[in-house]
This record gives structure tokens, sequence and C-alpha cells, in this order.
């Protein structure tokens, strides 16, 4: 069936505020005028409230990188869901391969933000995917299970249409590399069969976006196939014009 791309734009830690609003502001002329795709921008932290604040009522969405699986208490350096969409974020991201590897988040805590970010009101974005030695050894579909398994297994099944997937190999974050639109497209449909066992009857409306080195000149060959909806975007969300490009060319195959 027929889904809204969905194309993130995730900055990492990249960006003060007036460069945030800067970089947000060209991507917002840019992408004026994209009716049929669902655009959005994760900022870092401190420019969050900027951000929201300047681009509430308009195309563009703002959303968190990450949050921490507690309301509020003795946490020191920690932001919650909560706390997010009190700044005005519409989504957060939890899961991605460097708070997995870099700040060894396990799977039950990636699930204890899932959780609490729906019941915050927050869409959300859980990301998966396995490292290169696992594809090597033919476990990417098994970790992808076990991830999203951990990440969904407290998720409200009436709020399937608030989650989206974010598959992203970690052999091809921020390395150049990409996964062939063939490959990708085995990941996703082995991903459309786990949400359907989760969510009966809602895998087909989820979107599932594909993360790793996406680029204007990779985009379209990825977004043809028929089970990736998206992209979670790094380095090229960072140049407006090849970001505007990616979600042109979504918006162009959704018409």
């Amino acid at each position: 069936m027929k889904r809204t791309f969905k194309i993130v734009g995730n900055w990492k830690l990249n960006k003060g505020i007036q460069e945030s609003l800067s970089l947000a502001a060209e991507v917002t002329e840019l992408t004026k005028g994209y009716q049929s795709v669902a655009i959005g921008i994760a900022p870092v932290s401190l420019s969050l409230h900027a951000l929201a604040q300047k681009h509430s009522g308009t195309h563009i969405h703002i959303g968190g990188q990450n949050t921490y699986f507690e309301k509020s208490g003795a946490f020191t350096g920690e932001c919650s869901p909560t706390l997010l969409k009190d700044a005005g974020a519409t989504f957060c991201i939890v899961g991605h391969s460097e708070r997995r590897q870099i700040f060894k988040e396990s799977n039950e805590d990636i699930g204890k933000k899932a959780a609490l970010c729906l019941e915050a009101g927050l869409d959300l974005i859980v990301c998966c995917g396995e490292t290169e030695a696992e594809r090597e050894t033919n476990k990417t579909n098994a970790i992808v299970e076990s991830q999203l398994k951990a990440a969904l297994m407290n998720c409200p099944k009436g709020l399937a249409k608030n989650i989206t997937i974010a598959y992203e190999p970690v052999w091809a974050i921020g390395t150049g590399k990409s996964a062939t639109p063939e490959l990708a497209q085995e990941a996703h449909g082995f991903i459309r069969g786990l949400l359907e066992t989760h969510f009966p009857g809602n895998s087909e409306h989820m979107v599932i976006q594909y993360g790793g080195s996406v680029k204007p000149g990779n985009a379209e060959s990825l977004l043809k196939m028929p089970d990736i909806d998206g992209a979670l975007v790094g380095g090229a969300s960072l140049k407006p014009e090849d970001f505007a490009q990616i979600c042109n060319i979504a918006n162009n195959l959704s018409n």
C-alpha cells in the first residue's frame, strides 16, 4: 500500500542555536510546497526549543535525538520525554546505533524510553540494525528481531501509527557505504513481518525508514523499494541542498 514518505535529518552533535536556526530556515525554504512527504529535523537538545518555536505551524517537524527512561529525578545531565515535549518536540529518536555502541544502551533501556515517549505524547523513531560482523555471520535478522522485540514490547497496540522504525545497518552509518536497495528491502520486508506480529493489522500502515549514508545519489533507488518508506539522514542533512533534494525525490515518488 502507499505510505507517506518520512525524511528526517539527524544533526547529531553539530550546530549551535543560531547555526541551527539558519540551517533549518534554509531547509524550510527549499522544501516549501512539498505536500506529499513528512519532513523532520532532530537538532542538538539546546537548540530544540528555539527551532520548535520558529517552525510551529510549518511543514517541518522538530524532534529529539535521544531521551532518558525516567520522567524526573536525580539523573544529572539527562532529559526526559516530558521535557522534550514541553520544549516543543513532536517526536524522538531512540536506539540509534551510536547510543547503543558508544553509550552502551541496552535493548531494555531503549524499550523503556520508547514506552515513555509514547506516554508523553511524542511520536517515536526506533532504530535497529546489525554490525558488519553480524551481517557476515548471517545474524542480521536475529539482531534486528531482538532489538525490536525489546523496544516495542511495552508500546500500546493502539499507538502503532505513532511509531516509525529506522533500519540502519551499523556498517553503513557515516562510512560512505550504503546497503544496496535489494539488501535494504530484504531487511525492511523482514521488519514489516515483525511489526505485523507486534501490531496485527497495522504493519502495512507503519513507516520503515532506511538510515545509513543516504545521499541524493542513492535516495531514489532506495525509496523505490516497496517496504522503504523514508530515510533517517545523517551527514547529508547538514547540507540543506542535499537534504532538500532527498525530500524532493520522496515528494516526487509520492505523486
